[in-house]
């Protein structure tokens, strides 16, 4: 990225965080501040010299520009920093941080090859985009608080550190797709991203199984996650473990480590959602088992017998571990005079690996870089007579099942880029369902899963059998005409098969290839199976979520699915920019546990300095007063309430009548509301209970409050936002019929980036590829078809099991 020049206006921890990930690959960032600074350099925890870990995670490796918006020359300074730059990230719709005037449609005719991204709670439109947030507010709208927790509540959260980063991460892929595209036609593109809609990447698994099973989730109790059983954090002799058992080996395999046979051989517990019926029976069985031993060693137990079982580590043991360090997931940083450690990059580029830390700016302070900045490229733009996505002309194989690989490569075709994803009759994308019994593979019901489904538009699917050498040899020419292989199986499945990344680049150098693993394939836990569950257990997030005492607290079923499909994404056109300049192609090493370190950054970086325990909140804030989840009428509802500046304090008054708090000087900030916060939120509690959470959040909002209600995801189906700006598509598709979709969280325009193709069923696209693509002729498909390469039915355990024999024999 060293020939990018990207320039930050505004404040949020969105746009600053996709600004970071340019920094991190070399790209010169110029952050535009007041002279008071950005509002995040006092954004809590603080470190014992006063620096906030928060601003440290998302600035270090930039420039600070100071620019006083009253000054005569304010706005001319402003204009000439992006009439030199290649990307503008803009969080003015955040916080303006006094930025001084800017048109924006000027610059653009200054600079055609311009890239302008910008963050905005919920969008330019729609009934929610006047609404004011903040991150815990988004997220309850998002439907990702309400089914972590207690049963009797409230739901269990993290502090404001999660929203800002999941819009990051769409920014930075809209602007770097945008990146893509201009080396094309040297156009530049505009990007808005809703960061509500941002977090519905980490809901949209469960709002759409909702559509497929009705309104069945609820929340369970810490650690408990609809729809599949054991998914959890539990306590060890010494340590905390987190469990996941999906597949029926991994069930059986679990029931063996512990010895508890009778629940292995009990044939109504073979798939997850039937040990979900009798949660309470089976935990009574295994917890005290589990307690008999570390957590280090039955993560060692885990890894021998290919079961997700990961030690949950607190932030302290991240920082000390060596692995970690080596890989350049815990890197050196520098505040003033204080040191210390900070989470690094998340995209493991081989050839062209990220910086390892450095220094964070002082206010006005330019960063010296050890990256040689070369000539500065203009890209001549020239005119486009049919609009292109800014993706059109990459080609992807994609060898990934479940959903953090799907989400990758999908979010790629949302773009353009020609995804192929690659499945086989015997093993087929493990979302179409683990269960190979007889009567689910004859009812076809793998053609029937949602959640497949969205995970899978936008894509051509094809079956091939790489157990054959046919198999392997036709995988091979595919991927001779491709820009890039995805794959998140075991890090040995594609070396195995013939498909290792040496083999894969001597076929086309140009080609980059990503692996998507727990711990990543250079680890020395690479083997670790793991899922979306697994990565957050292994990040320390947990550690930090819920309130003193409790035991570490997951925020989702499978949060790190999610988070390390959208790195992945970014990671690939990181690597794509970098091909299309110089033709070299290189290798991706993604660990998806360290993907979701970033959700953890504050504290870590707190740690390293201070060495205390990192503070948990609770469902309070370390800087917003009051801040909490408020049980509102009616079963099981609640909302969020967050005065997110002083400014908003008297207006939350007034709706709860207590004019005489707004007019106490002693309450006029946040520090003199903390000494009577518990009396503040009994009054909030009082108010709420009288009234619907619709109720609430309509008065609040347009007293000028931030609340939010805590959605369920079924809800969002119906939410008016997200009905009002299309963000849900209808798409048509055989055996599931019609059937609702997500988009992209962020658009060019007022319209979403448009499903153009149908997820496929198994198979659909085996002539329109080998045969369109390859010229495989009818006889040549007939000939695989009759061998078992293709096909478009999945195989039964019992046919596959004959087939295994038959060869054998």
């Amino acid at each position: 990225m060293s020939h990018l020049h990207v320039v930050e206006i505004g404040s949020s921890p969105a746009s600053a965080y996709c600004a970071r990930m340019f920094a991190d690959f070399g790209a010169r960032v110029s952050k535009v501040e007041p002279p008071g600074g950005d509002t995040l350099r006092r954004a809590a925890p603080l470190t014992p010299a006063g620096h906030s870990a928060w601003f440290a995670f998302l600035n270090v490796g930039k420039a600070s520009v100071m620019i006083d918006a009253g000054a005569p020359d304010a706005a001319a300074r402003l204009a000439a920093l992006i009439a030199d730059c290649d990307i503008l990230v803009d969080g003015r719709d955040i916080d303006g941080a006094q930025c001084p005037a800017l048109d924006i449609a000027a610059a653009k005719d200054r600079n055609p090859g311009l890239i302008h991204v910008e963050a905005s709670w919920f969008g330019k439109s729609g009934p929610y985009a006047s609404y004011k947030a903040t991150d815990t507010v988004v997220r309850a709208l998002a439907g990702t608080i309400k089914l972590t927790g207690a049963v009797d509540g409230p739901p269990t959260f993290a502090p404001d550190f999660q929203a800002g980063i999941m819009a990051g991460l769409w920014a930075y892929i809209a602007a770097s797709a945008a990146v893509v595209s201009r080396s094309i036609d040297g156009r530049g593109r505009t990007n808005t991203v809703s960061i509500f809609e941002a977090n519905l990447a980490v809901s949209e698994y469960v709002m759409f199984e909702a559509f497929t099973h009705g309104d069945v989730m609820r929340r369970i109790g810490l650690n408990r996650f609809w729809p599949t059983f054991p998914v959890g954090i539990y306590e060890a002799s010494e340590g905390w473990v987190g469990v996941t058992t999906v597949t029926p080996a991994q069930w059986r395999s679990f029931c063996d480590m512990l010895g508890l046979i009778e629940l292995r051989d009990d044939p109504t517990l073979v798939i997850g959602v039937d040990r979900f019926a009798r949660m309470e029976e089976i935990e009574a069985t295994f917890i005290p088992k589990l307690k008999t031993r570390t957590a280090h060693e039955w993560f060692a137990e885990g890894l021998r017998r290919n079961i997700p079982i990961v030690v949950v580590p607190a932030v302290g043991e991240l920082i000390a571990n060596a692995e970690a360090r080596a890989r350049g997931a815990i890197v050196p940083i520098a505040a003033g005079e204080e040191a210390g450690f900070a989470v690094g990059s998340t995209q493991r580029l081989t050839a062209t690996p990220p910086r390892r830390g450095g220094r964070v700016p002082a206010l006005g302070e330019h960063v010296e870089t050890t990256t040689v900045q070369p000539p500065r490229e203009r890209p001549a733009a020239h005119a486009v007579s049919i609009p292109r996505l800014p993706l059109e002309g990459i080609r992807v194989v994609d060898f990934s099942m479940g959903w953090a690989g799907p989400v990758a490569t999908r979010t790629l075709a949302d773009l353009g880029a020609d995804i192929i994803k690659i499945e086989s009759c015997q093993y087929a994308d493990w979302w179409r369902g683990v269960d190979r019994r007889p009567a689910y593979v004859a009812g076809r019901e793998y053609e029937k899963m949602a959640r497949f489904c969205i995970m899978n538009r936008n894509k051509r699917g094809i079956t091939l059998d790489l157990t054959q050498p046919d198999g392997v040899r036709l995988a091979k020419a595919l991927i001779a005409t491709a820009d890039l292989v995805v794959d998140n199986y075991s890090v040995e499945v594609l070396p195995k098969l013939g498909l290792g990344y040496e083999v894969l680049a001597a076929i086309n150098p140009r080609l980059v290839v990503m692996s998507m693993s727990a711990f990543g394939s250079g680890s020395v836990h690479r083997t670790c199976r793991g899922y979306g569950s697994t990565l957050e257990q292994a990040s320390g997030l947990p550690t930090v979520v819920g309130a003193p005492g409790q035991p570490p607290i997951m925020s989702q079923v499978a949060f790190g699915d999610a988070v390390g499909g959208l790195n992945g994404a970014c990671a690939a056109l990181t690597a794509l920019i970098h091909a299309r300049r110089t033709g070299q192609g290189q290798f991706i090493d993604l660990s998806m546990i360290e993907c979701m370190m970033p959700f953890a950054a504050p504290w870590l970086t707190v740690h390293s300095v201070d060495g205390k325990p990192p503070t948990r909140y609770g469902t309070r804030h370390p800087d917003l007063v009051p801040h909490g989840c408020f049980r509102c009428a009616g079963a099981d509802s609640w909302l969020v309430v967050a005065v997110s500046d002083d400014a908003m304090w008297p207006k939350l008054c007034r709706v709860l009548g207590r004019d005489d708090w707004a007019s106490d000087g002693a309450l006029a900030t946040a520090s003199g509301r903390r000494d009577r916060e518990a009396e503040i939120e009994a009054a909030i509690a009082a108010w709420a209970a009288a009234r619907s959470d619709v109720e609430a959040l309509q008065a609040l909002q347009a007293a000028g409050v931030a609340a939010g209600a805590a959605r369920l995801p079924i809800e969002l189906l119906r939410d008016p936002q997200l009905l009002a700006t299309g963000f849900i598509q209808e798409v048509d598709r055989p055996f599931i019929g019609r059937h609702p979709q997500p988009s992209t969280a962020f658009r060019e325009g007022d319209a979403p980036f448009p499903v153009r193709r149908a997820p496929p069923t198994l198979g659909q696209h085996n002539r329109e590829v080998l045969g369109g693509l390859l010229g495989l002729t009818d006889a040549e498909l007939a000939r695989l078809a009759q061998t078992g390469i293709i096909g478009t039915e999945m195989l039964a355990e019992t046919q596959i099991n004959r087939r295994r024999d038959q060869a054998a024999g």
